[in-house]
Order: C-alpha cells, then sequence, then structure tokens
C-alpha cells in the first residue's frame, strides 16, 4: 500500500446485450492491465458486473474508458474513497451468467425486472405495513446487516432463490407489494426478474443497492441495522448514519455483539464467521473445535 496515494473503489453494473462476450473480455482485461486496476470484472451475453480499486487517476480513466465504450457507455458508478488496494488481484472474466443463477425458465433482465425505487422512495415503502421486505443476498451477510423488517434468507447462493421462494413465500404473497434489495444493485435486479416470473405481479427493488442508500443525503441510511457485508478487503462498510446506528451481528463462540468476519484458520475450511477479538486469539481464528483439531 502506497500511503501517499488516494485510492477508490468503484462498484457497477450493466444489463446489455454484449455480441462478442469473450472477446469484450479478453479486450477489456488487456486494458485493465496496462491500467493497474485490481478486483473482480465479469463479461457475459448479458452485460458487466465489476467493482475495482485504484487510485483517483487511474480510476478516473477507467470511467473515461467506460464512458467511451458503446455499450457501457451510461453506466452508474458507487464509489468510495479507500487508502489503498481492497483487492489482491486482477481477475476478468467471461461467464454465461452475470449472477449464476441456472434458472429453469427463460428469463432476461435485459426485458423484464420490477419497478426501480431511489432511497428516498424505498425508505417511504419500507414503512408501509402490508409491503413484504426480501433480502436479495446470502444468509450470512444478512446476519451482519439488513433492513427492519426484511425476511432472511437461507440461501448460501444466489441460485437457491427461485427454489427458497416457492417454498418461502405464500401463495397470497403474489398480490402483495414485494421489495426486493441486494449490495450494489444487480442481484436485486435480477431477484424481481425472477419473481415476475413466478408470477408475483408488484416487485420493487432498490436501485444502486445498500452501498447508494447509505450514502443518500436525505434519508441517511435509516430503518438500516448492522453493517453491509462487502466482497473486497474491507469485509464491511457502515450503512445508517444516524443516532440509530447499531450492532445485530453476534460472535459465533461467545454471542456478545460483534460485526467483524474472520476466516477460518483451517484452510479446507475457510469459513467467514463473526468473531469478535478475544473470540479469534483464543480460538485461534477457527470456527469450530473440529477445525481447531484439524
Amino acid at each position: 500500500m502506497t500511503e501517499n496515494k488516494t485510492y477508490r473503489i468503484l462498484l457497477y453494473y450493466k444489463y446489455v446485450h454484449v455480441e462478442n462476450p469473450e472477446q469484450v473480455t479478453a479486450e477489456h482485461l488487456r486494458f485493465c492491465k496496462q491500467l493497474g486496476v485490481k478486483g473482480r470484472i465479469l463479461i457475459s451475453d448479458q452485460g458487466i458486473n465489476g467493482t475495482c480499486s485504484g487510485t483517483i487517476e487511474q480510476t478516473d480513466a477507467y470511467m473515461a474508458y467506460m464512458n467511451e465504450h458503446p455499450l457501457f457507455k451510461d453506466i452508474t458508478y458507487k464509489i468510495d474513497d479507500a487508502d489503498g488496494h481492497v483487492f489482491k488481484k486482477l481477475f476478468v472474466r467471461h461467464k454465461n451468467e452475470l449472477v449464476t443463477l441456472r434458472y429453469n425458465k427463460k428469463m432476461d433482465p435485459n426485458v423484464r425486472t420490477g419497478k426501480r425505487l431511489s432511497p428516498k422512495e424505498f425508505y417511504e415503502q419500507l414503512q408501509r405495513d402490508d409491503v413484504i421486505i426480501v433480502d436479495g443476498r446470502n444468509d450470512y451477510e444478512y446476519d451482519i446487516g439488513h433492513f427492519r423488517g426484511a425476511i432472511r434468507p437461507t440461501v448460501e447462493s444466489f441460485r437457491e432463490f427461485p427454489e427458497w421462494i416457492r417454498k418461502n413465500l405464500p401463495e397470497d404473497a403474489k398480490n402483495k407489494p414485494i421489495l426486493t434489495y441486494c449490495t450494489g444493485g444487480i442481484r436485486c435486479e435480477t431477484l424481481t426478474a425472477v419473481l415476475l416470473e413466478e408470477g408475483f405481479s408488484d416487485v420493487a427493488q432498490l436501485e444502486g443497492g445498500i452501498v447508494t442508500y447509505g450514502k443518500d443525503e436525505e434519508v441517511k441510511g435509516r430503518l438500516w441495522d448492522g453493517k453491509c457485508y462487502v466482497f473486497d478487503d474491507r469485509i464491511s462498510v457502515p450503512i445508517n448514519r444516524t443516532e440509530e446506528d447499531i450492532i445485530i451481528g453476534k460472535c459465533q463462540h461467545c454471542g456478545k455483539p460483534e460485526d467483524r468476519y474472520v476466516n477460518c484458520a483451517n484452510v479446507t475450511c475457510d469459513k467467514r464467521h463473526i468473531c469478535c477479538e478475544e473470540c479469534e486469539a483464543e480460538h485461534n481464528r477457527h470456527c469450530s473445535e473440529e477445525c481447531k483439531v484439524h
């Protein structure tokens, strides 16, 4: 990490039809390597989904390049300041799906998704008595932070959502308003498309995701409790910027309030679990006695 430089993190996505995704991926990888950014960028025939870090000069150059690209020129970026790179490597890869779903029905987020709500509109909808709030992330992300009243999904990967919906959302919910949200917007946009395909009629998403909600100067992250899990070296970021901000996560070992994740020291496990500093030392960063013995 170079202390005399200021870095930024870009989080973005766009659903758009890409004619030659493998070729676009190769070109994008070459550019990113020359530029020196690090992160994880996925490209498919559905569009692009990425998060990367670099200096202000590098991230400015990256956005300028994207703004000149015929497919990606109108992307909205979620931007965070950082002291250095929050990724160790650069991955630019072609994938069949931007968000791995393997859905057994024909569904295209480029064609049909739910309504987009601004942070203020989403905040207002959260306070309705008749609304169903579905967290569009994995269960471990929910455990350190979520919107009040949101349903915790019992899924460990996004591809489990269609089956989870069928088993956990009752038939009479298909005519009720449903709100979805996720970190940056792409998973909840995909989820609204799935919900519509499954027969739910009134579906909306938080545009720009939790990250955008936390930066909004009007709502200031209200009705969000805990931290927001992010897929980089920061692990989690604050969202609620009011006196209501609380810790909701609990240390897996001792149960005290905590919102920090660590990876299990057993490399064959590597489970990311909530753990306080005291228990991290006591258990040598293992998630269980079995891993400790191993």
